[in-house]
């Protein structure tokens, strides 16, 4: 018998754990094999290929175009004007003092180029500010980081709302009507249709932290979306304010 089981039980053995591992495959239909797969492809699968990155970006732009001229035409069915028109005048940033950096900027645009004070003025990633005075070739701008600014906002997502505060740097402080804001960091913060110089869903910045706690309301500091400090070109939209 021992010389028997020195002969044939290693080939027993193999043969007990192939029919096994065959058992088991057909039991639980290679769940086992995939999550293997995942701890072992695991190490190399943190960094999304940039193709896929890419593909996904290109998708999202689709998405937001798709979404945008589905507003153009309800409000063409529904008659309702657009907050801004479609025609914005490109400006660049030309003057911005070191000790006024977040309060305001000058750009290269003015009276000649049909800009005029109350002007609605944006940059990549959202709103920026408002034109506060103008000549033939220039405009200076009054940016929503300014102490003095007040913005109206809405969280996206719970529509609460309240009012923007500038602080003076690319964090705002929004303190809120409700005294119990349904809000979560990671909100989208937007203008709302009681801004007194904004028209309504500009994006403004994005909900980075919540006290509850804060007398006289709840408050939340507020990331804004468009890099302020660094603006080197905006955009200038002709806004009547008697729509708001």
């Amino acid at each position: 018998m021992g010389r028997w089981w020195l002969q044939h039980g290693v080939s027993l053995i193999l043969t007990g754990v192939v029919l096994g591992g065959a058992w088991g495959i057909r039991a639980t239909q290679g769940a086992w094999l995939a999550e293997a797969f995942y701890w072992l492809h695991l190490p190399w699968s943190q960094q999304p290929d940039p193709s896929l990155l890419a593909a996904a970006t290109q998708e999202l732009q689709v998405q937001v175009q798709e979404l945008q001229r589905q507003n153009q035409e309800l409000r063409k069915l529904l008659n309702v004007p657009s907050p801004l028109g479609s025609q914005a005048v490109v400006a660049t940033v030309i003057a911005r003092q070191a000790d006024h950096w977040w309060q305001q900027f000058t750009l290269n645009r003015g009276q000649k180029d049909n800009i005029m004070p109350g002007d609605v003025v944006a940059a990549p990633g959202g709103l920026v500010g408002r034109v506060e005075m103008v000549t033939p070739n220039t405009s200076r701008v009054i940016l929503i980081s300014d102490p003095s600014s007040r913005v109206g906002v809405v969280v996206s997502r719970t529509r609460e709302m309240g009012i923007l505060r500038g602080q003076g740097s690319q964090e705002a402080i929004l303190e809120f009507f409700s005294k119990d804001p349904q809000v979560q960091v990671g909100d989208a913060v937007l203008t709302s249709g009681l801004s007194s110089f904004y028209p309504a869903g500009m994006m403004v910045g994005i909900v980075r932290a919540v006290n509850l706690n804060t007398s006289p309301a709840p408050q939340a500091i507020v990331e804004l979306s468009a890099p302020l400090g660094m603006v080197e070109w905006s955009l200038v939209y002709r806004y009547d304010q008697g729509r708001t």
